[in-house]
Formats: C-alpha cells, sequence, structure tokens
C-alpha cells in the first residue's frame, strides 16, 4: 500500500515530570541506540485520551501516581521515515496523530519498573528538558522541540 493512502495512528504522548522538573524518557527495546523517548501509545477503540495516556503510562513504566498538569489542546503529527512504513505497527499506519498530556510524578523513583508484562524500554532516566529534542530519533524531532516550548510556558 502508498504510504499517503495509510491512516495516521491516533495516539497519546505523555511528558512525566519529576520534583525536580526533569522528565522521563527511555530506551526503546526496539531500537538500543542513543535513542530515548517519553511514554506514549495508541488508543484503543472506545478509549477516551486521559484512559489512553495512564493506561500506556502505567504499561510502559508502572506509574500510576501522577497529577496530570495540562492537557495539551491540539495534535501533534508525524511521518514514518519509508524504511520504517508497513514494518511499525504491522504496516497499518504511516505515522501518529498523537494527544500529549503533561503530569507531575508524585511517587518514588523506586516505583519505577519498566520491566512489565510488554516491556518497551531497557533502561530509563530523568532528562533536562532542554535535551529533549537531542535525544529523540530525527523524525519526532520537531514533535519534541514544540514540547519543549510548552514546558518552559509552565515551568518558571
Amino acid at each position: 500500500m502508498e504510504k499517503q493512502k495509510l491512516p495516521l495512528r491516533e495516539g497519546v504522548g505523555i511528558i512525566v515530570l519529576n520534583s525536580r522538573n526533569k522528565v522521563f524518557v527511555g530506551k526503546r527495546k526496539d531500537n538500543p541506540n542513543n535513542n530515548w523517548q517519553m511514554p506514549q501509545g495508541g488508543v484503543n477503540n472506545g478509549e477516551n485520551y486521559i484512559s489512553a495516556m495512564k493506561r500506556e503510562l502505567e504499561e510502559e513504566t508502572s506509574i500510576s501516581n501522577i497529577k496530570v498538569v495540562k492537557e495539551l489542546d491540539y495534535y501533534l503529527e508525524y511521518e514514518l521515515p519509508k524504511n520504517l512504513v508497513g514494518i511499525i505497527w504491522k504496516g497499518k499506519f504511516r505515522g501518529q496523530k498523537q494527544k500529549w498530556f503533561i503530569v507531575k510524578f508524585l511517587g518514588k523513583d523506586s516505583d519505577i519498573n519498566i520491566r512489565t508484562k510488554n516491556a518497551e524500554f531497557i533502561e530509563w532516566k530523568w532528562l533536562d528538558i532542554e535535551d529533549l529534542p537531542k535525544v529523540i530519533v530525527y523524525f519526532k524531532k520537531h514533535i519534541y522541540e514544540k514540547l519543549k516550548k510548552e514546558l518552559k510556558k509552565i515551568i518558571v
């Protein structure tokens, strides 16, 4: 199937801030180079964004003790590079349209467990907001640049 005929996958993304306003990032199991990303995932049929966000966050990180700070009132989209179309998401989508949330992590680092049932990350760390666009795969960099600007509006 041609790339432009494939739909965008509907998803959520989560910016998890700790008490020092550092951001949670994980190194993906399927891309163990020096690329890190924030938790994200798809929205199931009949699921609203807030439920999808909480489910994905818990599935990927075991984090459940959060306070929602902000839900962005627009979507961010990215297209997969040609070499990944047809491989990622069983070839059903050409990219993703995401609703992003900023949440405050209210737990302790020891509450975080990335060795979950369907683990996506092989390691995790807290990262400075400024470094977000530097660690993500190139085709999502524009999203992380926008998210960095959003974070700077709410963090003084």
